[in-house]
């Protein structure tokens, strides 16, 4: 396929793309109105369900299936880095070196560490309750990780970084989601239907498949965003040509 075939199929499909934002766009209610369709519905199947984050609702229950796609992005991401920075025929690994810190740098990375993981481990437990969610969580907590790289070197982090455990964790959050939707089905409604026991609203055993699908994504996120770091952090320390003096 030349270029200028190329450009013509992109203008083609831009241009359908283009035309049907448009007509959608035109259909949308007005801008600071008083009243909002979909939030409306949205809030009302949030309490419907027992979930007193309608946000989350949205993200594991009303929407579940455009979530799902979204972390199998991620996950094709860190599988995709993976791959594109594994150790290449000319390339060797050496030793990090230890690096200094400033006393201060490392009281505060050692102070901040804990509040960190057990902020980021809130956000995960309580996702269907209050703002907050296994997005928002696994960020948090795979940060929390790295604070020791900030407060240390590269070394302490590597030793308290259980990788080959995070990277099977990973693909096992992100195989438990799409599993996690035959419930639906073997119950004979959708698939990721919310048909799990709802328990009492405002409840940490609320909202039945949306806790446990946040629980899900607090894991894949968390172990995905540090297998990720992991490998662009691998090559800018410890990578280099072969040849190369340590």
């Amino acid at each position: 396929m030349n270029r200028t075939t190329r450009l013509g199929l992109f203008l083609l499909a831009a241009s359908v793309l283009a035309a049907a934002l448009v007509a959608a766009a035109g259909e949308l209610p007005g801008f600071g109105g008083a009243h909002h369709p979909y939030g409306e519905r949205a809030v009302a199947a949030a309490l419907a369900r027992r979930t007193a984050n309608t946000v989350s609702s949205v993200n594991f229950d009303q929407r579940a299936f455009d979530t799902l796609g979204e972390e199998s992005i991620l996950f094709g991401s860190v599988l995709g880095a993976g791959i594109l920075l594994r150790l290449a025929r000319d390339e060797r690994k050496r030793r990090a070196a230890a690096e200094p810190v400033l006393p201060t740098t490392r009281l505060f990375g050692a102070t901040l560490l804990p509040v960190a993981v057990l902020t980021g481990g809130y956000l995960v437990a309580h996702g269907a309750l209050s703002p907050g969610g296994g997005f928002q969580g696994g960020v948090a907590l795979a940060t929390a990780l790295h604070l020791a790289y900030v407060a240390a070197d590269y070394r302490v982090l590597k030793r308290i970084r259980p990788l080959a455990a995070l990277d099977v964790a990973d693909a096992l959050a992100a195989g438990a989601f799409a599993a996690l939707g035959l419930i639906g089905l073997a119950q004979g409604a959708g698939y990721l239907a919310n048909t799990l026991p709802l328990g009492t609203f405002n409840q940490l055993s609320s909202s039945g498949l949306v806790a446990v699908v946040n629980a899900v994504v607090g894991v894949e996120v968390a172990s995905g965003v540090v297998v990720l770091l992991a490998h662009f952090l691998d090559q800018a320390v410890e990578v280099v040509p072969r040849g190369e003096e340590a």
